[in-house]
Parts: C-alpha cells; sequence; structure tokens
C-alpha cells in the first residue's frame, strides 16, 4: 500500500504537474489529499494533479516517488486506472459505433437522435456508477461472451438492445418504488424500438431483459437473460481496487439515501447475491468472476474488524 507521485513534467496553468494516485484504494487517497492540503478539485477520476510547489512536501509527508511509468504500471495493477477509452469523449465516439452496427439499414435521421437521447440520459450529472461507463462495460461484456460461444436466446441482437437500455432511466430515488427504474427503462425500449425498425417480437424480449435486471435471476433455459444479467454484474468479479471505484460509485449514486439505510440496503443486496450458488449463470461467468466476487463480496459484507456471525 502506497501513495505514489511521478515527476512534475506535464504543464498547465503557467506550471507543471505530477500525478499522485494510490496503488491500493481511492480512500487512502483522498485522505492523504485531505491531510496534505491538496483540493478536492485537483482529482481526475483516478489521479490528483498537483503542482510542482506541492512536490517537496508531498513527498516529505511520505508520497513515494517513482517514474511516470512505474506509476502508470502500478496502478493499472491495482484496477484503479481510468482508461482513455474510459473516458466520456472517447466513449461516446465508440457507443456510436456500437449503435450503428445493431442497425445498419436505418436511417441516420431515425437512428442518431435514439442514439443522443441515449447518450444525455447516460450522462445525468447524478449518475457516478451507471453512467457511461457501466454502460460501455455491460456492452462490451456481452459481446466478450458471445464470443466465448455462451447462447444468447431466439433474439441476440435484444440482448444487447438490453444493455443499451437497461438503466436508461435511472434516478436512484429511494421514494420509488423498487424495480421502478427497470420498469420505466422497459416502457422506454418498448416506445422508441420501434422508430428504429425492430420488429415486435423482438423487442418484447428486449423488454423482457431489460425486466430482468432488477431481479438478476433468470431461468436455467434462459440464455440470453443469463448472458445480460452476467454482464451487468461483472463489476463484482473484478480485482479489489476496481471493485473499490464501483463501490464508491454506487454510494455517490445513493446520495439522497442516509448512511444508515443506505448500509442497511447493501447488507441485504451482499447477502442476496452471496446465497446464490452460483452468482454467475454462465459457465464463462462462472469460470472468470465467481470466486472474485465472492471474495470481494465477503471483503465488503465482513471488513477487518467485523467478525462474522456464527
Amino acid at each position: 500500500m502506497a501513495i505514489l507521485i511521478d515527476p512534475a513534467r506535464w504543464p498547465a496553468h503557467g506550471t507543471v504537474f505530477s500525478h499522485l494516485v494510490s496503488d491500493e484504494s481511492l480512500e487512502e487517497l483522498h485522505a492523504f489529499a485531505r491531510a496534505t492540503g491538496v483540493s478536492p478539485h485537483a482529482f481526475d477520476g483516478d489521479h490528483y494533479d498537483v503542482p510542482v510547489s506541492m512536490y517537496e512536501d508531498l513527498v516529505a509527508a511520505g508520497a513515494q516517488e517513482v517514474s511516470g511509468s512505474e506509476l502508470v504500471r502500478r496502478l493499472v495493477k491495482s484496477g484503479l486506472r481510468i482508461t482513455a477509452a474510459e473516458r466520456s469523449s472517447k466513449i461516446e465516439k465508440i457507443l456510436h459505433q456500437r449503435f450503428e452496427r445493431l442497425f445498419p439499414h436505418t436511417s441516420v435521421l431515425d437512428r442518431d437522435p435514439i442514439f443522443e437521447s441515449l447518450i444525455e440520459r447516460w450522462s445525468e450529472s447524478h449518475r457516478h456508477y451507471h453512467d457511461l461507463t457501466h454502460l460501455m462495460s455491460v456492452l462490451k461484456t456481452i459481446e466478450y461472451l458471445e464470443r466465448q460461444g455462451e447462447p444468447m436466446g431466439p433474439f441476440p441482437r435484444a440482448v444487447k438492445l438490453a444493455g443499451w437500455f437497461h438503466d436508461a432511466i435511472y434516478r436512484a430515488d429511494p421514494i420509488l418504488p423498487p424495480g421502478q427504474d427497470e420498469e420505466d427503462s422497459a416502457r422506454l425500449a418498448e416506445r422508441v424500438l420501434p422508430e428504429l425498425g425492430v420488429p415486435g417480437p423482438e423487442i418484447l424480449e428486449t423488454v423482457r431483459l431489460i425486466r430482468l435486471t432488477f431481479t438478476h435471476d433468470p431461468h436455467d433455459d434462459d440464455y440470453g437473460g443469463k448472458v445480460l444479467c452476467d454482464a451487468d454484474l461483472e463489476v463484482l468479479g473484478r480485482n479489489s481496487g476496481a471493485y473499490q471505484r464501483y463501490r464508491e460509485g454506487i454510494r455517490k449514486d445513493f446520495v439522497k439515501v442516509s448512511d444508515e439505510r443506505f448500509n442497511a440496503g447493501r447488507e441485504k443486496f451482499l447477502r442476496g447475491i452471496l446465497a446464490r450458488n452460483p452468482i454467475f449463470n454462465t459457465p464463462t461467468g462462472q469460470k472468470r468472476w465467481e470466486r472474485a466476487a465472492r471474495r470481494n463480496l465477503m471483503a465488503e459484507l465482513y471488513p477487518r474488524g467485523r467478525k462474522r456471525e456464527a
């Protein structure tokens, strides 16, 4: 566990900047920044940009001096690195290409307004985990599972369409009934997809799959549902650093909820997921993410100092 700082070589605002990161956790990084007077506004997803004038004080406070390449290597290994492709401007371009591939015979005039509306929804300011990065991750994981030979059900495109729409409406409002966001997202897809020329049976399958993301509990013969649910839950099986980013994003999503209520709901979710055997539905998901997911969930449910029930 260490706070790392690279040489001040990045010019901006009339000076040069270093990157300040943690190779263990964002909690550690934020605590160090607060203790040393680094502005919260200097945080950029996985690092703080700090001016050269603070360099010596930060090293004296415990930041470990490393080269730029070493800092990146250790940040990547920690799972905390946000890649260039995950930055919003890059994501939108990639997502646009993916959306086009789903509707190769649809007019741009019909397709692009719907794409732009979806991007606007996924980019809402209150989203921190359920944002464009999550959308991209779900879509990429669906395609990964498809390439691994996992069956996609009678309408493979419907699985991908459900990925696009499953959190299109996302308010994280404690006043709303559980599952309301998923229901409203399904109804949105039901209204919009006819404009893109999607056949009725494929729309029905897409809508059904969107609603399934509330429970993440597909039947044994629901192959499309298995792929979609595994793609949505894949984040649980990432390394500890990436899992922590997910946890922090989820808490920010539910900023309107008190700590007491959030913690109670989170514990219920963790126990519910852990009670499944297995957590993931596809053979690929079980092989790739099951063990790490159980480790992450158990570590969150029983942090150091908290005893497990007998």
